[in-house]
């Protein structure tokens, strides 16, 4: 596969807050966490350094929050002081459950996509 050369590819950060809530929240279903120790589980899911900082990440868990997706309690710290620990509510395992169907219906158009250009291409 053919990597991406263009300015355009790395332009197209629109809507990552988005999918960064959506990872966050398979994160949290599968374990409780805390800021970052999140921020580095968040790698698996493409982010890196010049895609998302500690700030945005603890914006973002005040938002979801906020909208009931996640709660947080602060908890004494093997190593330290006290940290917020964040875990996923009821309405966040639904939004989630949402999310990966539209995330696979999205897949599937993407993919035919892919595949109908790489036909083309080819000729």
């Amino acid at each position: 596969m053919k990597e991406c050369q263009h300015l355009f590819c790395h332009k197209k950060h629109s809507k990552i807050e988005r999918f960064m809530e959506v990872s966050l929240l398979c994160l949290l279903n599968e374990k409780a966490g805390y800021g970052y120790g999140l921020i580095e589980k968040l790698s698996f899911f493409g982010f890196d350094d010049e895609t998302i900082n500690i700030g945005a990440l603890y914006r973002t868990l005040r938002k979801m929050e906020t909208e009931g997706l996640v709660y947080s309690d602060w908890e004494q710290s093997e190593q330290g002081p006290k940290r917020r620990v964040y875990s996923i509510t009821d309405k966040g395992k639904k939004e989630l459950e949402n999310w990966v169907y539209v995330l696979k219906d999205r897949k599937m158009h993407i993919e035919k996509l892919i595949h109908r250009y790489e036909s083309c291409e080819n000729k």
